[in-house]
């Protein structure tokens, strides 16, 4: 899925590769999937992108923007994005194919469920998208340890477990259950620690953990769990994560431990991150 590593990577690699290039071709929802969400008629989407040039990417809370004349396209969380060279045969089933004027290709598959919308600049109507452009990153300046108080002092917040701080209400767009993981790993804290139980130390280290375990995933170019546009592997090697689990804790030996909790796995190190 999607999250902040993810779609940093992603906006880099289409800005590096596709900036510049001009849509000549658009099939939206080529393959019907009930999960698969545009905006208003995709049968527009051509009209609304042919002829237009790639001018911009960016990432905004875990989605992945790019801007193309008059039309923007956003893609959320739940999407694989591809890139294809000149004459390269393209997937069998997927939900938009752009082609552009060197012969190369992006393609934007549904995995369980996702968004792909595609629309006149600032007219997209969408709670999440809007509180992503209009909240600070993690990997910004603004996101500093005044904004993290804020977000953690919240009385409502306080009654909250570690993953719900940092997973739940948008608090912090884009951050989900896959890259919280190795936040919480490097911070000491189990997923289901309760806030109000942080101790100051312990508050101090999981937002020093929080900017810099982020910080460390975008630079190796999302996590090993997820592709990028070229469908290559993240290079950031995950400690807790479906890959790792049941293996021995790199700090203490102890096995990694899997469980289920809020609607979806938590990995631990029961040692490492007493509860």
């Amino acid at each position: 899925m999607l999250e902040i590593p993810e779609a940093v990577t992603i906006a880099r690699q289409i800005e590096d590769t596709l900036l510049g290039r001009t849509v000549v071709g658009v099939q939206a929802a080529f393959s019907p999937h009930k999960f698969a969400w545009y905006y208003e008629d995709p049968a527009e989407y051509p009209a609304s992108l042919i002829g237009r040039t790639v001018s911009a990417t960016a990432a905004p809370g875990g989605k992945v923007e790019v801007s193309a004349g008059d039309a923007t396209m956003l893609f959320g969380d739940g999407v694989a994005l591809r890139y294809w060279r000149p004459e390269a045969a393209l997937p069998a089933k997927l939900q938009l194919l752009v082609q552009f004027d060197d012969g190369s290709a992006m393609t934007v598959s549904v995995q369980m469920y996702g968004g792909l919308w595609c629309f006149p600049r600032g007219q997209l109507d969408n709670y999440y998208y809007d509180v992503a452009k209009s909240k600070p990153s993690p990997l910004s300046e603004a996101f500093d340890e005044a904004y993290f108080a804020i977000i953690i002092d919240d009385p409502a917040v306080q009654k909250l477990s570690a993953k719900a701080l940092l997973a739940t209400e948008q608090r912090i767009p884009g951050l989900g259950n896959g890259a919280l993981q190795d936040i919480l790993f490097f911070a000491g804290v189990h997923p289901r620690r309760k806030v109000a139980d942080l101790s100051p130390p312990e508050r101090a280290g999981l937002f020093a953990s929080l900017k810099c375990t982020l910080a460390d995933m975008v630079a190796a170019g999302g996590r090993d769990t997820e592709k990028d546009l070229f469908g290559n592997p993240g290079g950031y090697l995950t400690i807790l994560s479906s890959k790792t689990h049941g293996q021995p804790c790199p700090r203490c030996g102890s096995l990694i431990v899997k469980a289920a909790y809020m609607g979806g796995s938590i990995y631990f190190c029961p040692d490492c991150q007493p509860l």
